[in-house]
């Protein structure tokens, strides 16, 4: 028999804080670079595409769509999805697939975002499911 699916607590620091407070009203929070007009995820204060400072944090609408994803067969919690998902304001995210049938998952399909508790005095954790 498998094991319940654990989430794992999200370690917050100084950088993250940020990202993290807001994930507690379930808001998900990405990058977007003033300097080259390019999104980013993970938000951080330096953007990963040209290296500027000049970075803020937006919300993201929830909405995305499966870029490529793995079913992951080897797990004492049994089968689970991981994936990239591309969210509508552009940035990829690595993520699993939630509390879907695994045959109706294909790349393009709609995903929404849903919030998933630790068990911890934690925020939740961001995950997407089909729609």
């Amino acid at each position: 028999m498998p094991e319940a699916r654990r989430f794992i607590a999200p370690r917050v620091n100084a950088e993250t804080f940020r990202f993290w407070e807001a994930a507690k009203v379930h808001r998900l929070l990405y990058g977007h670079c003033t300097a080259c007009n390019q999104p980013h995820y993970y938000p951080r204060s330096i953007c990963p595409n040209c290296f500027s400072d000049a970075t803020q944090w937006k919300e993201a609408s929830g909405k995305a769509e499966v870029y490529t994803y793995s079913i992951m067969h080897r797990s004492a919690a049994g089968p689970y999805v991981i994936a990239y998902v591309t969210l509508a304001e552009g940035p990829r995210i690595l993520t699993n697939l939630l509390d879907c049938e695994f045959d109706r998952i294909s790349i393009g399909s709609p995903v929404t975002l849903v919030w998933k508790d630790t068990g911890e005095a934690t925020p939740p954790v961001p995950f997407f499911t089909l729609i």
